[in-house]
C-alpha cells in the first residue's frame, strides 16, 4: 500500500518556505530603506515578518501548499499566487488600521514580489523530485455500474498527474469474480452505487491484501461521517447528525455574511458601475437579470445578478441548464462569468436575508422539483440558505452531476461554521482563476470504450470485451 506524503517532506518544505520569506523580507528592507532608518525602525519590520509567516502557514495550508504529491505545476502556481495575493491584501489591511505596523508599502510589496519568486523556484524543485519519487505508474481496478465506471474513468484520463491507469473495469459482479486480479493492481476505486455488503467485501479483501481502496461515497455513507458514538448497554451505536445548523451557528454565520457583503460591496462599487455601463454599450437592454430561486425551507425568492445571456434567452426553449457554447450567452456575458463579475449583485440577497456568502448554489423551482425526484436526498440542502460560493464551487465543476454537488453541499452543512465559510473563501479566489470551474454541462463529456478493460469471462481476467 503506497504511503501518504510523508511528514518529513512536508516539514521541509515548511522549513524551506519559512527561510526563503525571512530571507526575501531582509532583502526587499535593505533595498528600500536607508541603514540609517532601518536601523530605528529595526523593531517595526522584525514584528513584520512573525505575521507574515502565520499568515503564509494559513494560506499555504488553505491551498494545499504543503503536499505537491500528483498535481500538476500549473495547480501549484495558481494556489501560490492566490496565497501572496492574499497575504499582501491582508498584510495592507493590517499596516492601514493597526498604527503600530504603520511600515513602508514599497517594502511590503517587493518582499511579496520577492517571496513569489522565491518560493515559486523552491516549491518547483521540490515539485520536481516529488514527481521523481512517484513516477511509477499505479494500477488500478474500477468497480460499479457501467454508467458509473464510464464517468470516472473519464475524469482520470483527465488527471495525468496522478499518473494512475485503469486495468481493470468490473461492471457484472455477478459473473466475474474481481478477487482473482487483486494482486495485480495497486488499489481498488469503489463507485458509489455498490451495496454495502458488496463495499465491505471490498475493503476488507483490500485490507487483507494490503492494497489502497477509493470509496465514491453516497448519501448515507455521508451520514455516517459525521454520526456520533454512543451505546445502549454494551451496545455500541451510531447517532447520525441532523443536517441542520444550530442556532449559534446561524447567528455567527449571518454577523460573517453582513461583514463581509457590506465591505466587498463598498471596495467592488467601482466594479458595478463599469460592468453596468459595458452591459448598456455591448448588449442594449436590462442591466440585471432577476430570476425566482428557492431558498432556505424551500422558501422562494428573486436573485439578482448581471445579465449575461440575450433578453429573450428562454423565450422558445423553456428553463434548461446553462451548457459549454451556449448560443444564449452574449460575449460580454462570457467574460463576467470566467470572471464572475455577474455575482456581484448578490451581494443584495446576501444583505437582505435571502442568501449567504457561503452555501448551496441556490436552484431554480423547475430544477428542484426534477432533482428531488431523482435525489430525494436533495431536501437537504435547503436546511442551510443558499450562497455566492460554497463547498461544490471550490472542489467541483460547473459540469460536475447534481449527484456530486449534492455530496459536497451536505458536507458542508454537516461542517458549517465560521471557520470553514473562511476558508472556502479563501479558497474561491484560486476557483475563479481556473477555467474548467465555469464549464458547461456536457463539457469534456468524451464518450469512451471501456469494452476494452473489462473481465472477458468468469475465471479469466484479461483485456477484451466479454463474451
Amino acid at each position: 500500500m503506497r504511503r501518504r506524503f510523508p511528514m518529513s517532506r512536508k516539514l521541509i518544505l515548511l522549513f524551506g518556505d519559512i527561510g526563503l520569506m525571512v530571507l526575501a523580507a531582509i532583502i526587499a528592507a535593505n533595498l528600500i530603506l536607508d541603514k540609517d532608518l532601518l536601523k530605528v525602525n529595526i523593531n517595526l519590520y522584525s514584528g513584520m515578518v512573525p505575521i507574515m509567516l502565520i499568515l503564509m502557514g494559513i494560506l499555504f495550508n488553505v491551498n494545499g501548499l504543503f503536499s505537491l504529491e500528483r498535481k500538476r505545476y500549473a495547480e501549484i502556481l495558481l494556489s501560490l499566487a492566490v496565497s501572496f495575493l492574499n497575504l499582501m491584501i491582508i498584510m495592507m489591511a493590517i499596516s492601514f488600521f493597526v498604527r503600530e505596523f504603520s511600515y513602508s508599502r514599497g517594502v511590503l510589496l517587493l518582499s511579496v514580489f520577492l517571496q513569489f519568486i522565491m518560493i515559486a523556484l523552491w516549491k518547483y524543485i521540490f515539485w520536481r523530485i516529488e514527481c521523481s519519487l512517484h513516477s511509477t505508474v499505479s494500477k488500478a481496478l474500477l468497480i460499479g455500474n457501467n454508467e458509473e465506471c464510464e464517468r470516472v474513468f473519464t475524469r482520470l484520463r483527465m488527471q495525468p498527474q496522478m499518473n494512475l491507469e485503469i486495468k481493470y473495469i468490473c461492471t457484472d459482479r455477478q459473473r466475474c469474480n474481481w478477487k482473482n486480479v487483486i494482486d495485480e493492481i495497486d488499489l481498488v476505486v469503489v463507485c458509489s452505487d455498490l451495496k454495502l455488503k458488496e463495499k465491505s467485501d471490498i475493503v476488507h479483501t483490500c485490507n487483507m491484501k494490503q492494497k489502497q481502496v477509493l470509496l465514491i461515497p453516497d448519501i448515507y455513507e455521508l451520514f455516517c461521517s459525521g454520526a456520533e458514538l454512543q451505546k445502549i448497554d454494551d451496545i455500541p451505536v451510531f447517532k447520525p447528525q441532523p443536517l441542520v445548523p444550530s442556532l449559534e451557528q446561524r447567528s455567527l454565520k449571518r454577523m460573517l455574511d453582513i461583514l463581509i457583503s457590506w465591505s466587498v460591496g463598498v471596495l467592488a462599487s467601482p466594479f458595478f458601475l463599469i460592468t453596468a455601463i459595458a452591459i448598456k454599450i455591448f448588449d442594449p437592454g436590462p442591466i440585471f437579470y432577476s430570476q425566482v430561486r428557492t431558498g432556505r425551507n424551500e422558501k422562494k425568492f428573486k436573485v439578482y445578478k448581471f445579465r449575461t445571456m440575450r433578453v429573450d434567452a428562454e423565450k422558445f426553449s423553456g428553463p434548461m441548464m446553462s451548457t459549454e457554447n451556449d448560443p444564449r450567452i452574449t460575449k460580454l456575458g462570457r467574460f463576467m462569468r470566467a470572471t464572475r463579475l455577474d455575482e456581484l449583485p448578490q451581494l443584495w440577497n446576501v444583505i437582505v436575508g435571502d442568501m449567504s456568502i457561503v452555501g448551496p448554489r441556490p436552484e431554480r423551482p423547475f430544477f428542484v422539483e426534477q432533482f428531488k425526484k431523482e435525489i430525494p436526498e436533495y431536501i437537504y440542502r435547503h436546511n442551510v440558505k443558499p450562497g455566492i460560493t460554497g463547498l461544490a464551487q471550490v472542489y467541483g465543476k460547473y459540469n460536475t452531476t447534481p449527484y456530486d454537488k449534492l455530496i459536497y453541499d451536505l458536507m458542508y452543512i454537516q461542517k458549517c461554521n465560521m471557520l470553514n465559510d473562511l476558508v472556502i473563501i479563501i479558497q474561491t479566489v484560486r476557483v475563479l482563476a481556473t477555467k474548467s470551474a465555469t464549464e458547461g454541462v456536457g463539457s469534456n463529456q468524451k464518450n469512451v470504450n471501456l469494452d476494452i478493460y473489462k473481465i472477458s469471462d468468469i475465471g479469466t481476467f484479461k483485456r477484451g470485451i466479454y463474451k
